[in-house]
């Protein structure tokens, strides 16, 4: 490697990526963009509001008029009781208007809760509306589990008390600023090379460049030092965008630049690698496709990969982004550095194995 080449190559690629605006809005400007809408999301997702339409069936009996109330009690939703003569099919009524929830309390609720008999009350979700249909399940649940518990004589000893995970400090913001800086170190890259070694293959500018003294190891490795930089100022403005704006508790920590180094010397890689095996430009941008988007989504960018499944947790540790989330996670948020080092060290032997098999697989010219 000759670092004067290196550093000519990496001058030469900075000056070109910089003048495109396309490449500059998706690397910078799109995850300040997320984060700006997911934070006006979530700042006012704190404290949810559901509002729970309910037919009262049992002629405004005294049981279940406290069982209403104890719902509407419990702050996490707000029941709203309508005339079942108005409405008439509940459920339709339900979903021609849009609500997301509902509750029938059916006749002989009073009798019922006084004699000990079983009975059911009906709770109607949209599918679709995961955070309604949980909460309003899980609430009218709990007031049904109070009601039981009264019922059979006894009295609650044991609370519970929600708190957010490592700091009572953290909320969702926090989460999403790791996510979204995975997001920048696997897209820009992976698109960005998939796309040059594909077009330089096919425009024939590998075989120009062969006729240089620019070995391709150097070539390879300029970008990736391009990348590194970016993701440098990506990340830089990412955290302090969600601090300032959103107020994000991140603790900045040196642990977390092997991640910003390792990243993308892993994802500049593979993208090469994805670009060399492909005939044509248009394959290597559906090969990059099938490696990026899986990774976007299964790595805990958005949505936490706790909330899975066991077979999809299962699938989201093969992912390499995974660890590389995981582990800024750790160090940003949790202060694991145990942790932190056993992802960094998954991702770094990844990373070296491909910046060789890249190397390796592509030529400066077709056989």
């Amino acid at each position: 490697m000759n670092p004067r080449r290196v550093a000519a190559d990496f001058g030469v690629f900075s000056r070109g990526y910089l003048r495109n605006p396309f490449g500059l809005f998706f690397s910078l400007i799109f995850p300040l963009i997320l984060i700006g809408i997911f934070g006006l999301i979530y700042s006012n997702s704190a404290a949810p509001t559901i509002t729970v339409y309910a037919e009262n069936l049992d002629h405004q009996s005294n049981a279940s008029v406290a069982f209403l109330a104890a719902l509407n009690g419990t702050g996490a939703v707000t029941v709203q009781v309508i005339d079942p003569s108005v409405v008439g099919n509940f459920s339709q009524w339900l979903g021609q208007n849009g609500d997301p929830a509902g509750l029938v309390i059916p006749a002989g609720f009073g009798a019922a809760y006084a004699n000990k008999t079983p009975l059911n009350v009906t709770v109607f979700v949209n599918p679709e509306d995961q955070l309604s249909s949980g909460v309003t399940e899980g609430s009218v649940q709990g007031v049904a589990n109070a009601f039981n518990l009264r019922a059979a004589g006894g009295r609650p000893f044991i609370g519970v008390h929600a708190n957010g995970l490592g700091s009572t400090l953290f909320n969702n913001i926090d989460y999403l600023i790791p996510g979204l800086i995975g997001f920048t170190i696997v897209t820009s890259p992976m698109f960005a090379m998939v796309e040059i070694s594909s077009t330089y293959k096919k425009e024939r500018l590998f075989r120009q460049l062969s006729l240089t003294p620019l070995t391709k190891g150097e070539w390879l490795l300029s970008k990736i030092l391009f990348y590194i930089a970016l993701t440098f100022v990506s990340a830089a403005m990412m955290i302090g965008f969600g601090t300032v704006v959103f107020h994000a508790h991140v603790t900045l920590n040196i642990a977390v630049l092997p991640f910003l180094f390792v990243g993308p010397l892993f994802f500049v890689s593979l993208g090469m690698l994805a670009g060399s095996v492909a005939k044509t430009p248009e394959s290597a941008g559906v090969i990059g496709n099938i490696i990026t988007f899986p990774m976007m989504f299964l790595s805990g960018t958005f949505f936490p990969v706790s909330s899975f499944s066991p077979a999809l947790k299962t699938f989201a540790h093969i992912l390499p982004l995974f660890y590389v989330i995981d582990g800024m996670n750790q160090v940003l948020l949790f202060g694991n550095l145990g942790r932190a080092a056993v992802d960094l060290a998954i991702v770094f032997v990844g990373a070296s194995l491909l910046f060789v098999a890249a190397i390796v697989a592509f030529k400066w010219r077709d056989e």
